[in-house]
């Protein structure tokens, strides 16, 4: 639920406090096994559909880049969905220069998660997906998914979750916040790089305010144009598939802010899930002064808020920002809270730091700083199985209930009424 602000003025993102270490049962509960040294793999998706990617370069003509203000907004994002029949060969997690730069000592692995830089093959993962397959025609009209990644998180750090709403019969759009994201490779190799630390970093909590600001501003028109050109995506390769009326939105930490944002500034999007993700402003500790306008303002659509325990998270009467927002809301709302977990549960680090630690590459502070105490596996059937239950309630109209309360299923998901 926050911008983890404990190191802003290096790259708006937070160190990972202090933990213990990964265990070899934990490790191999995940990985199924003791990898090569420095590589690890993704869990599989579990549901009925093989799944199918590919990325598209889309140019917005009509805005510039705020990071770079001489060229029109570029953006890479990638369409997952479910397939039909295999393809050749499972794409790679990140492509070779972007995994480079992201293990690198300037990358997000580094900065963001504690990584040592250099150890980890962050190349060598391998999704679940195929490039370009055949979709699914079995599937139906393919509700769809946007997914917005933390702060200068690369649009990949959360595959686990993206491939598993494809294999149920999503179409999820992952899209790279260029200039703000750790890097981006455009095609023919061009790889830019984030400039959140360019210059002179901020070191008021004014100027960290004014930072987050400008870089919410870029999510929120990324996702719009997304948006404006879904259309445009449905009617190419995917042949009418793409359901553009029915269209919700995900993220965590500034990916969840973004979803809320988004859905607050644009009716196209029905339904969010905000998983760790403050809705403030405020570059010191929150205070409710420098709110949102969806944290003033509420939805009248339904939003998931996914909390964690880590340090100024928890649940909405912990946050000012969530506070607002719980009290203004006028659609369907729900608070969980997942518990033994930390700020990077919701991602892709709790499936690959547990058995990278095995073979002694722990994040700084260690890995339960990072990904906490709950077992991998059980974390990661939990955001998949409530996110999946979410939307399949507001986009596809099935109710399996899980949201109605404590479950046995899940008695680690706490809920707040």
């Amino acid at each position: 639920m926050r911008f983890r602000r404990s190191s802003l003025p290096v790259l708006l993102l937070a160190a990972t406090a202090a933990g213990g270490c990964a265990t070899t049962s934990v490790a191999r509960e995940v990985s199924g096994g003791r990898p090569a040294a420095g590589q690890v793999s993704l869990p599989r998706p579990t549901g009925p559909f093989k799944v199918g990617t590919t990325s598209l370069h889309l140019v917005d003509q009509s805005r510039r880049d705020p990071w770079t203000p001489s060229r029109a907004r570029e953006l890479m994002v990638s369409v997952w969905y479910p397939a039909s029949a295999p393809g050749k060969e499972d794409v790679p997690h990140m492509t070779a220069k972007a995994a480079a730069h992201f293990g690198s000592e300037q990358g997000a692995a580094t900065l963001n998660l504690g990584m040592p830089p250099g150890r980890a093959d962050w190349g060598a993962v391998r999704t679940h997906a195929t490039a370009d397959a055949p979709v699914a025609r079995k599937a139906g009209r393919l509700p769809v998914v946007l997914y917005s990644s933390g702060l200068a998180d690369p649009r990949t750090w959360n595959t686990t979750l993206v491939e598993d709403l494809a294999s149920r019969g999503y179409a999820v759009i992952t899209v790279d916040h260029t200039g703000e994201a750790s890097e981006v490779e455009f095609p023919g190799g061009r790889l830019v790089t984030g400039r959140l630390a360019e210059g002179t970093p901020p070191t008021s909590p004014a100027e960290v305010t004014a930072l987050l600001k400008k870089a919410m501003a870029a999510r929120v028109a990324d996702a719009r144009f997304v948006l404006d050109r879904l259309p445009g995506i449905g009617r190419g390769r995917f042949g009418g598939a793409l359901d553009a009326g029915r269209v919700g939105m995900v993220g965590q930490s500034a990916g969840g802010f973004t979803a809320a944002q988004t859905m607050h500034d644009d009716r196209r999007v029905r339904a969010g899930v905000n998983m760790d993700g403050q809705m403030d402003y405020t570059g010191g500790k929150p205070d409710g002064s420098e709110l949102s306008t969806v944290a003033r303002d509420g939805l009248d659509r339904p939003l998931l808020l996914m909390g964690t325990e880590s340090e100024g998270s928890g649940d909405h009467t912990e946050q000012p920002s969530w506070d607002a927002f719980w009290r203004n809301t006028r659609g369907w709302k729900g608070d969980v809270t997942l518990a033994g977990s930390r700020h990077a549960t919701y991602t892709d680090a709790e499936a690959l730091l547990p058995p990278l630690a095995e073979q002694g590459i722990a994040p700084k502070g260690g890995l339960t700083g990072a990904v906490g105490t709950v077992r991998p596996a059980r974390a990661i059937a939990a955001e998949r199985a409530y996110v999946t239950s979410f939307f399949d309630r507001w986009l596809r109209g099935r109710d399996d209930h899980l949201l109605d309360g404590p479950s046995s299923r899940f008695p680690e998901m706490r809920f707040t009424a």
